[in-house]
């Protein structure tokens, strides 16, 4: 149940604790905080990508330190047995990060959900939104890292000879190719040795919905890789590689995502 419908989150207002993980590009030249102050689902909270992720790096949206996770959900107000509700307002599917980061840091993932269509199909839908400043009591919120959900650029280098895991990317062919510059500088265009593609674009509707199970079964397995071993997604920057990893959770209810956090922002330095 790692997605929720919308008339489900409408029906369980009070049952949950809703976070808004509005992130965009740069180059959009949106800010989602600003949005979120302008326009929510009443009692959300909002997470703010950037600033809570690792700060001493120039590799963007690494996973922070486990005492920082601590203290970013105790001031959320956010408890270790709450029900959780994210979703954003974003074409990259934001959200799915935030719900990698709790599953990441010990949070039960039968708990976690990402709301399906986000923002936009809640407003399409005219369901209530309100502007109004969430008050917030902290928590005493306690983290238990999982570090066998996260990769490092030693990790990815050793499994080209040893082949333990599959590492599947989620940014467009394109790029995956390296027929086109990658967007960030500094970065190479390319992508891992004996890694596969799959552009997570191909698994969102239009409606910004993720495509029926059956259709991201379908993608999956024309990938023909070996689904004995884990899969572990990346992308440019460990934001879309989430979007992927919940994708697969919703036709492997026994799967807990696995990133590796540097994603070509670091495995694609000049």
């Amino acid at each position: 149940m790692s997605l929720v419908e919308t008339n489900w989150l409408e029906e369980n207002f009070d049952n949950v604790k809703i976070i808004d993980s509005s992130w965009h590009m740069p180059q959009t030249k949106r800010n989602g905080f600003e949005e979120y102050k302008e326009d929510h689902i009443p009692n959300a909270i909002f997470f703010d990508l950037d600033k809570n992720s690792k700060l001493d790096t120039d590799l963007p949206h690494m996973l922070t330190s486990i005492k920082l996770w601590q203290k970013i959900m105790s001031n959320m107000g956010i408890k270790n047995k709450d029900r959780i509700v994210i979703y954003d307002n974003s074409d990259v599917i934001s959200s799915c990060r935030c719900w990698y980061n709790l599953i990441y840091f010990g949070h039960n993932p039968n708990l976690v959900h990402v709301l399906n269509g986000g923002f936009k199909k809640w407003k399409k839908e005219k369901k209530t939104t309100d502007r109004n400043k969430v008050v917030i009591e902290t928590s005493e919120y306690s983290c238990q890292e999982n570090i066998n959900l996260v990769k490092n650029k030693k990790q990815i280098d050793e499994n080209i000879y040893k082949n333990e895991f599959t590492v599947i990317d989620a940014r467009s062919r394109e790029r995956f190719e390296g027929k086109v510059a990658e967007p960030r500088k500094g970065l190479r265009s390319g992508s891992i040795e004996n890694s596969f593609c799959l552009p997570y674009s191909e698994l969102i509707n239009e409606d910004r919905t993720f495509i029926s199970k059956e259709k991201i079964k379908d993608k999956f397995n024309l990938l023909k890789v070996d689904y004995s071993k884990n899969l572990v997604f990346s992308c440019g920057s460990g934001v879309t590689a989430s979007v992927l990893a919940l994708a697969y959770s919703l036709i492997n209810d026994k799967y807990l995502p696995c990133i590796y956090d540097g994603s070509w922002s670091e495995y694609g330095i000049i």
